[in-house]
């Protein structure tokens, strides 16, 4: 299990002790491992998540190896983990998200991330590769998200302000209420831009309440509830000769169809999660968690062609046990059985798009997918120096639709998807490890039945082995950390989003792919926290990732495509950064990114090209008297003025690939808190 965190404020250092690599804190999941599975904790107290903007998660997800986030618009995000993006139009696919301990993911598929505000979050941890295990149904990977923690204890309050270029304000305000047993995390945040382009404005509002009441030395209680409100316009892809001419501008009309600015294209997500969480300690070596999560979505997309409105409400559960040896330094096991059992309903219909207006039903049905699976995780240590781990998890998928009269319920095969993985401590500091997983994914509720109203119950799920190894090692009391995995995944029958002559989306089964990659990852203190003198920290880190991915046995419209690079994927990826923190508060951050040229059709006729970018921010923080602590800071995106498309329609009909990203812009912000 090959994973990355990205967290706010202050971490422990790693460590190297032996542990599950399924393990991770309380709740869902108990403490992180470090040497034998893939966690990568940073250390010091620089806030990861915010070093560069704090109204984004984009340079902090980029800077992870084999993970790339792409914003084709203000709250336009996609997420893709050891992959393309071919079966995201919008939102995120075939990858598992958890918030705390509860599932963000519908029984469909579908996750919605433009919902979540950044700065409500403390840390972002990354599962890359297939994950079904214990995780359910993916090929893609699994990404677990932490609110920030509550001070032990004590209570705070923060308020956080951030303006920028075109229209950008970002507000966010926090409470944290921490005495004896009991807590209460409060989150409000408002994020608007009018957006580089035309029809690109976005406009969210964000709430959430994580009360959590230790009522035993036991027992655990906590709950979750969230309210988001994301509504952004969507300006659609451009030739790149109308890019030249002007990059601001949204989908023009054509002589066969209305452009975006006309039809009012865009998001309006409205969202309501709930979850309960119930952690018990039978004994110092028996311990049950139970959670339970609900959710509701209304979303409406105008979009050209036609616009669509959908009701959709989730129900989940997860409860496992978990079993711990005792210690001992010769040899140590510990285990989790369980089970995830998921429900999603959704009502969707395709109305006339008239000038941004809903006009004459066109088409309207009723999806219905369930998802269960039980899983079991074992792992032991011996000697401290060889951990070995055994997951098997048998998953169940169905779907059921309603359309046009017709009623009919899809059964998939009862998935059998198995893990395993070995690790040896060569040296105190020094780990090889390996990995062989079998990756599962079914077709999502929004890929059965895609924009042009077809339901396609001839869709099938992809599947296949994948298989890693690589070294990591952290020297110079983990001053040094690097980490370099090799891995090889071959799927069968991918799933593909094509594209009609109307612009409407259909799905089909591309035969399969080749994914072969590199990702390595270094991380240097060369001034460690806490330091004296002028320079109290300087931290350099760099990634590098590889993708070798290619089609095979896929024949599609116009050709075969055996042979041809994967869509969507560059094959070059290269992060560089610095933070350093200089006597008395104040503080420079820097990231260079490097991506490649990267095909934009099946056909491989067209790539967009390479492109560089810089971004930096600087701030002071000090500690006022009678007035709390303040921090003001100020940052540049794309200080290069590169000309790129930070996110582009695959496979547009029309050569219509590029979103141009904004150019050279600045922001500026400060904080409060006490």
């Amino acid at each position: 299990m090959f994973f990355t965190v990205v967290r706010r404020g202050k971490a422990e250092p790693c460590g190297f002790g032996p542990a599950s690599e399924a393990r991770y804190h309380k709740g869902l999941f108990s403490r992180a491992a470090h040497a034998h599975s893939s966690c990568k904790c940073e250390r010091g107290g620089e806030e990861q998540l915010g070093a560069l903007q704090p109204f984004s998660l984009l340079p902090a997800i980029n800077a992870s190896p084999g993970v790339r986030m792409e914003e084709r618009s203000p709250g336009s995000n996609r997420l893709s983990i050891r992959g393309s993006l071919l079966r995201s139009p919008y939102g995120v696919r075939n990858i598992k998200i958890y918030l705390e301990d509860f599932i963000l993911t519908d029984a469909g598929g579908n996750t919605y991330m433009g919902s979540l505000d950044p700065s409500g979050l403390g840390e972002v941890r990354i599962l890359k590769g297939p994950q079904g295990s214990v995780f359910g149904a993916n090929t893609g990977g699994v990404m677990l998200l932490r609110a920030k923690s509550v001070p032990p204890d004590s209570s705070a309050a923060a308020f956080g302000l951030t303006v920028g270029a075109y229209g950008l304000l970002h507000q966010d305000f926090t409470a944290y209420i921490a005495k004896d047993t009991k807590s209460l995390q409060i989150k409000q945040a408002w994020q608007r831009s009018d957006g580089y382009r035309e029809n690109s404005s976005l406009d969210r509002k964000y709430l959430h309440l994580l009360p959590e009441w230790s009522y035993s030395k036991r027992a655990n209680l906590k709950a979750l509830l969230l309210y988001s409100h994301a509504e952004y316009r969507t300006p659609g892809g451009l030739t790149w000769e109308q890019v030249l001419k002007d990059p601001r501008s949204a989908r023009p009309a054509t002589r066969m169809l209305p452009g975006a600015v006309e039809q009012n294209a865009g998001i309006d997500n409205k969202t309501v999660l709930g979850g309960l969480q119930h952690e018990y300690r039978l004994s110092q070596s028996i311990r049950h968690v139970i959670s339970l999560t609900a959710s509701h979505t209304d979303l409406e997309n105008p979009f050209i062609t036609n616009y669509e409105v959908r009701d959709e409400t989730s129900l989940g559960l997860r409860s496992y046990v978990e079993l711990l040896s005792r210690r001992s330094p010769i040899f140590q096991w510990e285990g989790q059985l369980g089970l995830e059992t998921q429900g999603t309903s959704m009502d969707v219909a395709n109305y006339g798009n008239r000038g941004g207006k809903r006009d004459t039903l066109q088409a309207a049905s009723d999806l219905d997918a369930r998802q269960h699976f039980f899983f079991l995780n074992m792992s032991s240590s011996f000697l401290g120096r060889f951990v070995a781990e055994a997951a098997l998890s048998v998953n169940v998928y169905n779907y059921r639709y309603s359309d046009r009269g017709k009623s009919e319920l899809r059964n998939f095969e009862d998935q059998l998807m198995p893990r395993f993985s070995l690790s040896y401590l060569f040296a105190k500091e020094a780990a090889l490890r390996m990995s062989v997983s079998r990756g599962y994914s079914p077709p999502t509720l929004a890929e059965i039945r895609p924009s042009d109203n077809v339901i396609n119950t001839s869709l099938e799920a992809e599947t296949g082995w994948n298989y890693e190894a690589g070294v990591r090692a952290a020297l110079f009391n983990n001053r040094l950390y690097y980490d370099l995995v090799f891995f090889n995944f071959d799927l069968s029958d991918a799933i593909v989003r094509r594209l009609h002559e109307d612009g409407n989306e259909f799905f089909v089964n591309a035969g399969g792919t080749k994914q072969r990659g590199v990702e390595s990852q270094l991380d240097a203190w060369l001034v460690s926290p806490g330091e004296t003198g002028f320079l109290r920290s300087l931290k350099l880190s760099s990634s590098y990732t590889l993708s070798s991915f290619y089609f095979k046995n896929y024949a599609g419209q116009g050709g075969n495509y055996s042979g041809n690079r994967l869509t969507g994927v560059p094959r070059h990826f290269v992060t560089a950064s610095f933070q350093a923190r200089i006597n008395r508060g104040f503080l420079l951050n820097a990231q260079y990114q490097y991506t490649s040229s990267t095909p934009l059709n099946d056909a491989s006729t067209a790539y967009a090209k390479s492109f560089q970018l810089l971004q930096v921010k600087a701030g002071w923080t000090g500690k006022i008297r009678t007035v709390g602590t303040i921090s003001v800071f100020a940052g540049a995106d794309n200080l290069l003025n590169e000309r790129y498309s930070l996110g582009n329609d695959l496979n547009a009909v029309g050569e219509r690939y590029f979103n141009p990203a904004p150019g050279r812009n600045f922001f500026a912000g400060f904080s409060w808190s006490i």
